[in-house]
């Protein structure tokens, strides 16, 4: 590599996500070898509030600071460790770079060091770069290829572990698919956010949002969800189906019992016992098979394009069933079956399970690893949709790694919160370069 741009100094240091906890930001500096001129670039790390067993370790004190979240020791791990190994280095090579940081850490789920740190370096270092190089950061990701502006999935209605509520399925987005172009997109599914919020307003549902920037009503199910979603759509003077279409977070490893095989649904329970008149929840369990059948029952009814995780993380067989009924009309997305690990994806290919990969660069640790499982879906007719977490920052970086990567798919939230609109802001500043 002929261009020289040495990183000179690395500075971690404890900050705030979006939820009041603490979380790293990295600071990475580089000096351009031929010019001496010195680079700065910051990033900071999301985490999440619903994680699969297989994800990468996030690092926390454990002590009594932020009621054992701080991330001191991570922190500790970035300005010694860390900076001793990469200091020298060219910010260019994130290949190296990346492959340092896994090796310094020496386990197979980053536990040693914590993947906020590793994250939290890799990202800032390839940041440093493309603004070393003064070239946008997703062109410095993608190169001359990155041409595909990605459809939001924009999560309105949260349930599950991201909501008080009686709603046991986590998220329900809407997507704006019949958009020409990611400022209409963008457009359409805020007016469709707001006309949403109305409805609730009138029946005197709650307004009030979670992490993710959706509203939080008790709904008694999937269903009932999705017919008040296709009501704000036609408000706003959509045609659902062909203008919006509906996506879902299942996230059923949360409802998943492995005593009893069975994924149980409380809030449906108690839902089911209040309007039988009765005050004790009625029991509602499903089998694989019957979550299998509940969902083909959503896809027939409702334009519902795309389904996370709808059986638990640990069920390869219930997912082969899935797939084969459902894969040739909707994304069956594997978020907490795959963790962003090109193991697991690989497993899904050879088993012929799901047909799409959810992205999460926390989830794994270093950039160079996220992209590898990327391509790794994409080349094998997997689609690729880049997310956040419900811990997020201000930062925008996953924005621009959409891009980059020609994903197609972004998932970051409803069009509120500023952690949210900041990604949604920078793909329009993005958009007008493609």
């Amino acid at each position: 590599m002929s261009l020289m741009i040495r990183i000179v100094d690395v500075h971690g240091r404890e900050i705030l996500d979006s939820r009041g906890n603490p979380t790293v930001e990295v600071e990475v500096v580089a000096e351009t070898e031929t010019t001496g001129k010195k680079t700065t670039a910051r990033e900071s790390v999301p985490s999440g509030a619903s994680t699969g067993r297989f994800e990468a370790v996030e690092l926390r004190d454990g002590d009594p600071r932020f009621f054992g979240l701080g991330v001191q020791k991570v922190v500790d791990h970035i300005n010694t460790k860390i900076r001793k190994e990469i200091l020298g280095m060219n910010v260019l090579d994130q290949v190296a770079i990346d492959r340092k940081l896994v090796e310094l850490d020496g386990t197979d789920n980053k536990g040693n060091l914590g993947a906020n740190a590793l994250l939290g370096v890799s990202l800032a270092c390839a940041r440093c770069a493309a603004s070393a190089l003064e070239m946008p950061l997703f062109k410095y990701l993608g190169g001359c290829n990155a041409k595909c502006w990605p459809r939001p999935m924009m999560n309105v209605i949260n349930g599950g572990v991201h909501a008080k509520n009686a709603l046991d399925f986590q998220e329900f987005m809407i997507v704006p698919v019949g958009a020409c172009c990611f400022p209409e997109a963008l457009r359409m599914g805020a007016e469709v956010y707001h006309y949403l919020k109305q409805l609730l307003n009138e029946e005197g549902r709650s307004t009030s949002v979670g992490d993710e920037g959706g509203f939080a009503p008790d709904f008694a199910n999937a269903g009932e969800v999705l017919a008040f979603l296709s009501r704000a759509v036609e408000k706003a003077g959509y045609e659902v189906g062909k203008d919006v279409a509906f996506a879902m977070d299942a996230a059923t490893s949360e409802l998943y019992n492995e005593e009893d095989g069975m994924y149980h649904f409380p809030g449906e329970g108690a839902a089911a016992g209040a309007n039988n008149g009765g005050e004790a929840p009625t029991e509602v369990l499903r089998s694989a098979d019957e979550m299998i059948a509940l969902f083909e029952e959503l896809v027939e009814k409702y334009p519902l394009i795309s389904i996370e995780d709808p059986l638990d993380e640990d069920d390869w067989e219930g997912w082969q069933k899935l797939t084969t009924r459902l894969g040739s009309k909707v994304m069956l997305v594997g978020d907490d079956l795959f963790v962003t690990n090109t193991k697991r994806i690989r497993c899904g290919i050879d088993l012929h399970v799901a047909n799409a990969v959810l992205i999460k660069v926390n989830q794994i640790g270093t950039l160079t690893e996220a992209m590898d499982a990327i391509e790794l879906a994409q080349i094998n007719g997997y689609r690729a949709v880049i997310s956040h977490r419900s811990g997020e920052t201000e930062d925008s970086f996953i924005a621009d790694l959409s891009v980059a990567v020609n994903a197609g798919w972004i998932k970051t939230g409803a069009p509120c919160r500023g952690e949210r609109t900041a990604k949604y802001n920078q793909l329009l500043r993005i958009s007008e370069n493609l």
